[in-house]
């Protein structure tokens, strides 16, 4: 499999969550109000509410912090947060999506031309990037928390994707309606996950040299940044 480049990914942007567990927290309270939002505040009847609340306390939020912003997104003076994206074109042909919860869309309209005229690429028409992404669900186990062989056999009878076998973790892809259910089963195994979310994954990858990737890097972690931005994907192989 293409780990060397599929997986790079994910990779660089959880180094960038632990480097910066303050604003993670920001962003999990956005989700959790938005989810509330959405479906209200009950997460057995509230599926997105449900999973943002796991990944919450997966992240160490404290619980107290989870159930006052509940409460508070109930009120319907509360402001909301809209999902959206923005699609760039960065060096060498790079497609980039980023993905944003924001209280204000003129703010982070202002932030993203900012961000080129500081960095570099284009904001591409809606669709035209994007179309080269599949959302799917990832889960990343690590080897030392797995057997590979007992792991393999329940995520794949449970309808995953694929199984990424990485130097020190497992990656399994599904389809993103069933990525809740895969991870329960995981669960039950009493194996401890290290990251289960949604994801853009690349179809095609755009090979760039050693400087133009360290230009696109330098304007991926500009917009990862961002307050409003939650994430950011790309198309570049990364060896």
């Amino acid at each position: 499999m293409a780990g060397h480049s599929k997986w790079a990914n994910i990779k660089h942007r959880k180094g960038k969550a632990d480097a910066i567990k303050g604003k993670l927290f920001s962003r999990l309270t956005k989700e959790i109000i938005s989810a509330v939002k959405q479906g209200g505040p009950d997460p057995k009847s509230n599926t997105k509410l449900r999973l943002v609340v796991q990944k919450a306390r997966a992240l160490n939020l404290p619980r107290e912090n989870i159930e006052r912003n509940i409460k508070k997104a109930t009120n319907p003076d509360q402001a909301d947060y809209v999902e959206m994206s923005y699609e760039l074109y960065g060096y060498g042909g790079v497609g980039i999506v980023v993905e944003i919860m924001t209280d204000n869309k003129n703010r982070i309209a202002s932030e993203m031309r900012i961000a080129t005229n500081k960095k570099g690429g284009t904001i591409a028409s809606p669709g035209s990037v994007v179309f080269n992404f599949d959302r799917k669900g990832v889960i990343e186990v690590l080897k030392k928390n797995a057997i590979e062989e007992e792991l393999f056999f329940c995520v794949t009878e449970a309808g995953a994707e694929d199984f990424d076998v990485m130097e020190d973790s497992f990656i399994i892809t599904t389809p993103p309606d069933q990525l809740f259910n895969i991870k329960e089963k995981i669960e039950h195994l009493g194996i401890k996950w290290e990251e289960a979310e949604l994801q853009m994954i690349p179809k095609m990858y755009a090979e760039c040299d050693s400087e133009t990737q360290k230009l696109n890097i330098d304007l991926i972690e500009y917009l990862e940044a961002l307050e409003d931005v939650d994430a950011v994907y790309h198309n570049m192989k990364i060896e």
